[in-house]
């Protein structure tokens, strides 16, 4: 592994350098990210307070909406800061730090709708067997294998980056660090780097978005058997899980699983599953589940009746 040691620190060049867009910018990413922290922080104060939302199901919202705020958190924060400076340095051992977070808590949002999709799959397919198989026990280990595979696959992302020898330019553009701005930076044939990047994040992203949309087909499909209230309940809770697969999908197997060529788009993009999808979660959630809203509304008269 050849460790670059003539970059010490990179220029992040952001969404723009006109300083009245650059207020536009601050003020778009404010407001998603404190949206993201009240209503994602909600949902994990509601399900930890709450014995109505003890399903499977919830558990891994739980987890679900704890990767959303520490996703949206390696880069609206830092995006927020640097846009008030005329230059935005970052460090290289900094950056590194963000890849390996960004894809850390990435990866594991993608994990964890995988696991929302099994337990959606047993719990309408598996009426009968649904709390035998899906019990606290399981429903752990599975967190816990996933939280595995994600620390792996930003390892991967790890080793990548620091194989890139940097010794010119040093100004990234876009708004926080990642593999494809920096392999554009890298001195050296990035070719089979890019093959691997493909093969680690492209490949995740597409095999765990085909995974997802077979599985809700399936799903949908058993719907036929069930009763007419019980299929309305299904449907509006997997409708609500396509949603989110589609909003994050879609984007992340744009900007993964092509060859190493950027495009205008590619930063505004980003901005839509960095800090938008995040944004959007709790809310698709909580307007189409009303177990969520009503355990939300007497969590909110506890706290109105103690503060009395």
């Amino acid at each position: 592994m050849q460790l670059n040691i003539n970059v010490t620190s990179f220029l992040l060049l952001g969404l723009t350098q006109d300083p009245k867009r650059k207020n536009i910018v601050i003020a778009i990413f404010l407001f998603f990210y404190t949206g993201t922290l009240v209503g994602n922080l909600l949902i994990i104060a509601t399900i930890k307070t709450s014995q109505a939302l003890g399903s499977p199901m919830y558990f891994f919202l739980f987890y679900l909406s704890l990767s959303d705020t520490c996703f949206s958190t390696t880069v609206a924060p830092r995006t927020i800061v640097d846009s008030l400076m005329k230059e935005a340095a970052i460090s290289f051992s900094e950056c590194i730090i963000q890849v390996f977070t960004f894809h850390l808590f990435g990866s594991l949002e993608i994990f964890i709708l995988i696991l929302m999709a099994v337990d959606r799959y047993v719990a309408i397919c598996k009426p009968l067997h649904y709390m035998t198989i899906m019990n606290r026990r399981v429903c752990g280990m599975l967190v816990a294998t996933v939280c595995v595979g994600s620390f792996m696959h930003s390892l991967v992302q790890i080793f990548l980056a620091l194989s890139l020898p940097f010794c010119g330019p040093n100004e990234i553009d876009h708004y926080f660090c990642d593999l494809q701005p920096l392999l554009k930076l890298a001195c050296a044939d990035t070719y089979v780097i890019n093959l691997l990047l493909v093969a680690n994040s492209g490949t995740l992203c597409t095999v765990s978005f085909l995974m997802l949309m077979i599985s809700y087909v399936i799903i949908l499909y058993s719907l036929r058997n069930h009763s007419a209230e019980g299929r309305k309940k299904a449907l509006f809770t997997c409708v609500s899980h396509i949603i989110v697969v589609v909003l994050f999908f879609v984007p992340c197997i744009f900007i993964y699983t092509r060859p190493a060529t950027t495009f205008p788009m590619d930063k505004m993009i980003s901005v839509f599953y960095t800090i938008c999808t995040p944004f959007l979660n709790p809310l698709i959630y909580t307007l189409r589940n009303a177990e969520v809203k009503n355990a939300m509304k007497k969590l909110w008269s506890k706290k109105v009746s103690g503060d009395m």
